[in-house]
């Protein structure tokens, strides 16, 4: 890469030539490579990465699992900004910031009627080339829009980094209405599993965490799950209506792709509960289930997909207020160890690995 100094132009300080980002090609290949700095336009800003997370959904891109077509990896990126185009109002070169990589209209038929996610503008724009590089374009959209939040110098770029998944874990919570006192099962003790348990704690629900890995679910008590059960070794809806005087669960989180999980989720909640479905099932996935169980047992399924710039703000918010901290779930991979860290996340020899340059 070539960074030059340069005596300080109208629209930035640094002139950066060529970036190292990885990359999706064709066929599902990983690669990492030099390419060229993406040109900015008017109203867009070009971001230093400092970290950003590996998301179970950007493994499923690589694998071709995922059930949406979107090349691009790397959205739970945060950093500094290195350039800023004209017409860019409120940011300036050295800003640390979260720039999100999805935003809608917040004007369309599906924004005015709670669906802000389902915006057909709210995929239409990412960050350039991705997240995993070390720098990448904001597109004027989602500066415009409300997409960029500025980050304290008191949190870290790691803690940063979680801004985008802990926002996403807030709106499902918001969308299956979890409150105190509530019984809430997260199926999955994985990142996103772990950052629900964390944030239902706040909220002074009694948690039940399920999983098969037994590093996972020890992992998962450490943070405070009142109970917690191995589906391959017990059965969990016996022991989940065990635990709360044979109701079942007010509310079961998916937290995993497995569609086994989510018959596990549907057999746990009591009689009117309800179960979120939020970790991403696979193409081609299917539901073994009688759903004459579900009309006669009033059980509501609800799924909850990505977030707006309401919840990452509250995330902001609960990083600044010190109420929530992800240190524990971090582990940090340089760049140019892009594949170990895949495979640590695959094999769960940690939690949440986060790139950083």
């Amino acid at each position: 890469m070539i960074d030059l100094l340069k005596s300080p132009p109208q629209s930035c300080v640094r002139l950066v030539l060529t970036l190292r980002a990885v990359l999706l090609e064709a066929g599902g290949k990983v690669v990492t490579k030099e390419v060229s700095k993406p040109k900015l336009l008017a109203g867009e800003i070009l971001v230093g990465m400092k970290a950003c997370g590996l998301c179970g959904t950007d493994i499923e891109k690589m694998r071709g699992q995922y059930t949406v077509s979107l090349p691009v990896l790397g959205h739970e990126a945060v950093g500094i900004v290195a350039e800023v185009a004209k017409e860019v109002t409120g940011l300036k070169i050295g800003d640390r910031v979260f720039p999100h990589h999805h935003v809608p209209c917040y004007r369309c038929y599906f924004c005015k009627h709670g669906s802000e996610t389902m915006c057909p503008h709210y995929r239409a724009t990412n960050l350039d080339p991705g997240g995993f590089s070390e720098y990448f374009r904001v597109p004027a959209w989602n500066l415009s829009h409300g997409g960029v939040l500025k980050i304290p110098e008191r949190i870290s770029f790691e803690a940063a980094s979680f801004i985008e998944p802990t926002a996403c874990c807030i709106r499902s919570l918001k969308r299956c209405q979890a409150s105190e006192g509530d019984t809430v099962m997260i199926a999955g003790a994985g990142p996103i599993g772990l950052i629900h348990l964390m944030l239902l704690k706040l909220e002074k629900a009694t948690t039940i965490v399920t999983d098969i890995s037994g590093k996972r679910l020890s992992f998962a008590k450490k943070l405070g799950a009142r109970h917690i059960f191995n589906p391959s070794e017990t059965d969990v809806p016996k022991n989940v209506k065990e635990e709360t005087e044979g109701r079942g669960a007010d509310i079961a989180i998916v937290a995993s792709g497995n569609p086994q999980a989510i018959v596990q989720a549907l057999s746990s909640v009591r009689r009117g509960g309800k179960v979120c479905l939020f970790g991403v099932p696979v193409k081609g996935s299917y539901l073994n289930h009688d759903f004459s169980d579900i009309f006669n047992s009033e059980v509501s399924i609800i799924s909850s997909n990505a977030a707006t710039e309401t919840e990452t703000k509250a995330a902001l918010k609960l990083l600044k207020d010190r109420k929530f901290n992800p240190a524990p779930l971090i582990t940090k991979f340089k760049l140019g160890r892009f594949h170990k860290a895949v495979e640590a996340a695959e094999k769960q020899e940690c939690v949440k690995p986060v790139i950083v340059p």
